[in-house]
């Protein structure tokens, strides 16, 4: 069993891999290489858009905002521009009809299904060298660890609410 010295080191060492990994998606040059590779045009600021909705779908322009770390009335006017190049569709909320949510078209399936073709391409030489039991527990725990965070955030916010 592992000290409490030894948790603090791996815990601080796994917060500074998460660090790294996030500088390294967050590199412009990333997402336009994958753009490229895809074969697709499309404006690098709404690639996290899409991909966002794709995951979160139906969702709406705030809780997108929120989730991209960006101001809701710059979202609103990148969805309105996916929704022109006709890779996204609007609709009122079934839960509250103020909300207008967001959910991929046809054709944004079809560019979702690129990137993802493409992302497997040029993930592929980071993995060649990885056993299939390491990268399924790499994702086993990766998902554990998400879905944790997401339990913890979950119970924070409930009880911020009930300190109200």
């Amino acid at each position: 069993m592992a000290t409490r010295r030894q948790r603090q080191v791996t815990q601080r060492r796994l917060h500074e891999s998460i660090i790294d990994l996030i500088a390294i998606m967050n590199q412009p040059h990333r997402d336009e290489i994958l753009i490229a590779e895809a074969g697709i045009q499309l404006d690098r600021a709404l690639f996290q858009l899409i991909v966002g909705i794709h995951r979160f779908a139906p969702i709406g322009v705030v809780e997108l905002a929120d989730r991209a770390g960006r101001d809701h009335t710059t979202v609103s006017r990148q969805v309105a521009k996916l929704a022109e190049l006709g890779l996204v569709e609007r609709r009122p909320s079934a839960e509250d009809r103020r909300v207008k949510e967001a959910l991929l078209t046809e054709e944004g399936r079809r560019v979702i299904d690129a990137l993802d073709a493409a992302r497997g391409r040029l993930s592929q030489p980071v993995f060649e060298q990885w056993s299939d039991r390491d990268l399924l527990e790499l994702e086993r725990l990766m998902r554990r660890f998400v879905d944790d965070l997401v339990g913890w955030s979950a119970a924070e916010k409930a009880a911020d609410a009930d300190d109200r």
